[in-house]
């Protein structure tokens, strides 16, 4: 997972579950605890037979974990029993199957944190203005999307399944609050024909009233000056996690996790949702784009 900073975690108060959210925890209590003990990276990678390299992805939680490896290295930090057993613990969960294994192949390296910490947030706010965001996508509306990257008929099945997949996560008792804002050019795109188009506005018609989504759409109108494309902020309520920015680009990603940064884009997402129309009459505005298609 490609991050512009090291994750600011603070230390644990119940252990997650998620694998990649695990890895997180586990790379920084494990920086913590090689600060607290004066060691260096290099140092410290020299008991494990790793470059620094390595000592820095597994610090800030990318990658796989070798237990044998955490273990020697809480040994050098001489770290109290009940926390090395923790902390082994964490790193066994952290070499967990993902959710998305089975699609791994069809998954970008880039892609791939973001799924698993999407799934971990408690609230997600998301401005989208080439597609329908990903949660709220009908799978023949999917389909099209994914056959602009995708020739082959069965990674196109595939690549639908998995967005399916990821859509239970808003039906969940747990179900996170989502805040869309979508543009409205995005809307009028016929993206696999007016037949898709029109399904996928009764859709977002039909779900517009579900009590943990607030659906709003920003009219033509406006330019949508205040942002220069699609982001999404995750906050997470768990107290190892901090709140972060996801942008999206053609080969890449960036998660953004300073503090000013994420501010800087919750005030951005306020004064779009303070554009659009607001949640009561949306649905209006979608259904005269739908009578338009």
């Amino acid at each position: 997972m490609r991050q512009q900073h090291e994750s600011p975690l603070l230390d644990p108060a119940a252990p997650p579950s998620d694998p990649t959210v695990s890895r997180i925890v586990l790379g920084t209590r494990l920086r913590k605890l090689r600060k607290e003990a004066g060691i260096n990276r290099s140092e410290a990678g020299y008991v494990i037979r790793a470059s620094e390299a390595k000592m820095s992805r597994l610090e800030a939680g990318r990658g796989r974990v070798r237990i044998r490896d955490v273990d020697d290295l809480l040994t050098l930090y001489q770290v109290t029993d009940a926390e090395h057993r923790e902390l082994l613990a964490l790193a066994e969960t952290a070499n967990s199957p993902l959710w998305w294994e089975p699609h791994r192949d069809l998954v970008p390296t880039w892609f791939a944190g973001y799924l698993a910490l999407e799934r971990s947030a408690t609230a997600i706010r998301t401005y989208q203005v080439q597609f329908v965001p990903g949660l709220l996508q009908t799978a023949d509306y999917a389909a099209a999307v994914a056959r602009i990257a995708h020739t082959d008929p069965e990674a196109i099945k595939r690549w639908v399944a998995l967005r399916i997949n990821r859509q239970q996560m808003i039906q969940r008792h747990d179900q996170p609050r989502l805040r869309v804002v979508i543009d409205e050019a995005a809307l009028r795109r016929h993206i696999g024909g007016p037949s898709v188009m029109r399904a996928q506005l009764r859709h977002l018609i039909d779900i517009a009233e579900r009590p943990n989504l607030t659906l709003q759409v920003l009219p033509l109108r406006f330019c949508g000056q205040a942002a220069s494309g699609a982001f999404t902020v995750l906050h997470f309520d768990h107290p190892q996690l901090s709140d972060l920015v996801y942008l999206e680009q053609l080969t890449s990603s960036l998660y953004l996790q300073r503090a000013q940064d994420v501010d800087y884009y919750a005030r951005v997402f306020d004064r779009l949702a303070t554009d659009s129309q607001t949640p009561t009459d949306t649905p209006a505005l979608l259904t005269q784009i739908l009578a338009e298609t």
